[in-house]
């Protein structure tokens, strides 16, 4: 009988220790070698309850929130590294407290930067401690396979991840931390569930279509300018970049307006997601750096066998322009510690796309490649171009395709991304060390910097019902 224990942990309000003690009474040797426990560390997140920050403290805001990830990545680094033989004594002293006491000291700081200029926020500091759960859970990469027995592959095994150390050391700790079988699915078993609103008559219904390749120059960095502007590693997972070539955690407006593109109408926006990797016990060569192994992600990176950027309207009305450099985020890099209210993942496979995935990884038959979409925020406030939690200027249409009140109808951004994967492979996406490569944390960025001469032309194409791109 599996009896889960709570200890409380007494670092503040909430802080606990999770765990499932006896998990695997009762199983074979081979039942338990199939079996691996693993430890979540998690946090709330302070950017979700800054939703109004002075422009004069923003930077330092920003700066504490980034230096608070850190901390959460180097205290998953310490417990993965003691694994599910860490102790709740140990959890407690060496991860919990010292986290804890950390986080404070930064949410001291942030609410003192406010106060210098504005209201100072009440109750953050009620937002320090943060707990530690156990799992025991099956690996995508046992014989298991993932559930996978009927997907198109005749019932074959993944191949084993992280069977080959990391080039140039041992395996990082966390390299075992997900995904885990009961994250994919088999995409035939899923009904189909897409529905669209009704178009209206005098509605805007063309699509504007930038080409800016596959990311074929190999733009990767673990940076966010969007979430983490000046940080480096703010993202603490490695990110896909296509259109401008400047992109990094240090580029300014100017900079980016400047920049070469791979997009061959010459729009200079920015498109970026997590990486792709097979985790195949191969491994890409920063194995052993930060946003890669360091933080727990590992495998080869899958290039994407199509990237299709697709900017449409609005079913019930026309759209007006998006403002340059307008920053838009969709999804929840931590949704799976966060909860779901800002989850966007859409995962789907070629053919079957009626039937999209929030919370799996799709099992695609032979033939079928794996999709990711994303459907950005297609209403903007009207005033400005970001928020201080980075979603409250943009929002998404409401069931009946209009936009809430005090929003106007923008071009909507639609990134598609397709991949190639063997039939019984094990994939996942790059994510923070503690959201354990989840599916749920999938997310897209963008930043406008279309010309206003290319962003009228889009305006047009899309409210004159035209194919353009």
């Amino acid at each position: 009988m599996t009896v889960a224990g709570v200890a409380a942990m007494g670092v503040g309000a909430g802080a606990l220790l999770m765990t499932d003690n006896d998990a695997s009474a009762g199983q074979s040797a081979e039942q338990r070698a199939a079996v691996q426990e693993t430890l979540t560390i998690k946090c709330p997140d302070i950017s979700i309850r800054l939703t109004r920050v002075p422009r004069q403290a923003q930077s330092t805001v920003d700066d504490e929130l980034a230096r608070m990830d850190s901390q959460v990545a180097t205290a998953y680094q310490r417990l993965a590294s003691r694994g599910s033989g860490a102790s709740d004594e140990w959890v407690k002293s060496r991860v919990l407290e010292p986290l804890s006491t950390q986080r404070r000291s930064a949410i001291i700081r942030i609410t003192a930067t406010i106060d210098r200029v504005a209201s100072r926020p009440q109750g953050l500091t009620s937002l320090a401690s943060c707990t530690v759960k156990r799992d025991s859970t099956a690996p995508a990469n046992a014989d298991t396979n993932a559930g996978n027995t009927d997907a198109g592959n005749g019932g074959a095994t993944p191949t084993p991840g992280g069977a080959t150390p990391a080039a140039g050391g041992q395996q990082p700790p966390q390299q075992q931390s997900g995904p885990q079988k009961a994250d994919f699915v088999d995409i035939r078993q899923v009904r189909p569930n897409v529905s669209k609103p009704a178009q209206k008559a005098d509605a805007s219904q063309g699509t504007f279509t930038s080409r800016c390749g596959r990311n074929e120059n190999k733009h990767f960095n673990p940076d966010n300018v969007i979430v983490a502007p000046g940080v480096s590693n703010g993202a603490h997972h490695m990110h896909d970049y296509v259109g401008n070539l400047a992109t990094d955690a240090f580029s300014s407006d100017q900079e980016l307006a400047g920049a070469g593109t791979t997009c061959t109408n010459g729009d200079r926006s920015t498109h970026y997601w997590p990486v792709l990797r097979l985790r195949d016990g191969s491994n890409e060569k920063d194995v052993n750096a930060d946003g890669g192994g360091k933080d727990g992600n590992v495998g080869r990176i899958l290039q994407p066998a199509s990237v299709k950027l697709t900017f449409r309207g609005s079913p019930v009305t026309k759209v007006t322009a998006m403002p340059k450099f307008l920053r838009i985020i969709t999804g929840d890099a931590k949704s799976f510690t966060n909860g779901t209210a800002n989850a966007n993942a859409s995962w789907s496979c070629t053919g079957f796309e009626n039937r999209q995935l929030k919370d799996k990884y799709p099992l695609c038959p032979s033939g079928s490649n794996v999709v990711r979409t994303f459907n950005f925020q297609s209403c903007w406030d009207g005033k400005n171009t970001d928020s201080a939690n980075h979603r409250a200027h943009v929002a998404f249409a409401q069931a009946d395709g209009s936009c809430p009140q005090g929003f106007r109808a923008v071009p909507q951004l639609v990134q598609r991304i397709t991949y190639k994967v063997q039939p019984g492979s094990t994939f996942a996406v790059d994510s923070f060390p503690e959201q354990l490569h989840k599916p749920v944390t999938d997310h897209g960025d963008f930043i406008n910097v279309m010309s206003s001469r290319l962003m009228a032309k889009a305006v047009r194409c899309i409210n004159n019902g035209s194919k353009c791109g």
